[in-house]
């Protein structure tokens, strides 16, 4: 049975041995720590019971499902959720817990800015940041939803700001972005068609010039120096390929 006012940290792993250790030390304040893990294949799982999470080994079924099914699977109500290249900071600490102690009063949720390390300095301008999300939430009135990649929460109440920040060390290298955000964008087209979607080739086209111009341009991205272009230009590439894919498909050929 859940338990009032308090909170638990949810994570879903794979082969996070040498990330988890750091982002569970960041959520010790809360009161359970729930990491699903999708049978990773180093030492994740030890590392993470290790460190006093209960953890749940799980097929995979999508982000957005196993996400879900940790929420679903937590002992409090109050859930926050992280991924495992994540870290809560101190600041951020300090407002979670003066909600937890005051109750978690006012609000169904609240959205925490992510500010995302890139190259050994974190990105503060462009599409990358303020990289606001819902992920201090109570699960009676929200839950994670839309695609199994590029997933989102949906709440049913008032949202709430935080300002405090969620540190994301997500990239270990150019190729782990690069080949990142092609598996993504790979994804996402096939989503986007199950779901009926399709398109010519002026999105093909057009997008990722928005998408470069917008974070780059509009978005001040050009202020993170060197650092902000790379990431400017991964972006735009992603769009390529995920409009890419999907116009493939609407011709029906396989992307």
């Amino acid at each position: 049975m859940a338990s009032p006012g308090k909170l638990s940290a949810c994570i879903i792993t794979f082969n996070e041995a040498d990330r988890i250790e750091a982002c569970l030390r960041s959520l010790a304040f809360c009161d359970e720590l729930l990491v699903v893990d999708s049978h990773s294949t180093d030492a994740t799982r030890a590392l993470a019971a290790a460190m006093g999470a209960r953890v749940i080994e799980r097929d995979w079924p999508g982000y957005r499902s196993q996400k879900q099914f940790a929420i679903e699977a937590a002992g409090n109500d109050w859930v926050l959720c992280l991924d495992a290249d994540e870290r809560v900071t101190a600041a951020l600490r300090g407002e979670i817990e003066a909600l937890r102690a005051a109750g978690f009063p006012a609000a169904a949720g609240w959205s925490v800015p992510r500010i995302t390390d890139y190259f050994g300095r974190f990105l503060r301008h462009g599409n990358a940041y303020p990289d606001r999300l819902v992920r201090l939430f109570d699960r009676r009135r929200g839950g994670w939803h839309g695609y199994e990649i590029h997933e989102n929460t949906r709440i049913d109440g008032p949202v709430a700001r935080l300002s405090g920040h969620l540190e994301h060390y997500s990239y270990r290298s150019l190729t782990d972005h690069l080949s990142r955000m092609q598996r993504y964008a790979d994804l996402m087209a096939q989503a986007l068609y199950a779901r009926g979607r399709r398109c010519g080739l002026a999105p093909v086209l057009l997008n990722p010039l928005w998408r470069f111009l917008r974070g780059y341009l509009l978005r001040l991205g050009f202020l993170d120096g060197w650092r902000g272009l790379v990431f400017a230009l991964i972006e735009a590439n992603y769009v390529r390929r995920k409009y890419l894919g999907l116009f493939i498909r609407s011709r029906g050929f396989p992307a």
